[in-house]
């Protein structure tokens, strides 16, 4: 789920999960504040009743924001990343 606002672009939840920003506890997150993302990349996992969503970046840009903490729970439409768009 996503709202734009301008050239900012909110990156919410879809539904009520755990957020890892991670594929695993031993590899890097998927994205950092100053990440270039393209459409459709993976910017973090959301875990719901043990299968794991992928959340995807709605548009092109660049991550200015991480909102959610990792390994915390979130309800639907938390706010977890903020992006500026292309």
């Amino acid at each position: 789920m996503a709202e734009t606002s301008g050239k900012r672009i909110e990156v919410r939840a879809a539904m009520s999960g755990v957020f890892y920003r991670k594929p695993a506890p031993e590899e890097p997150a998927y994205v950092e504040v100053g990440t270039v993302v393209k459409k459709k990349q993976i910017l973090a996992l959301l875990e719901t009743m043990k299968v794991f969503q992928k959340i995807k970046s709605p548009a092109n840009g660049k991550v200015v924001e991480i909102v959610a903490e990792e390994e915390t729970p979130l309800k639907d439409g938390d706010l977890i990343f903020i992006l500026e768009a292309e």
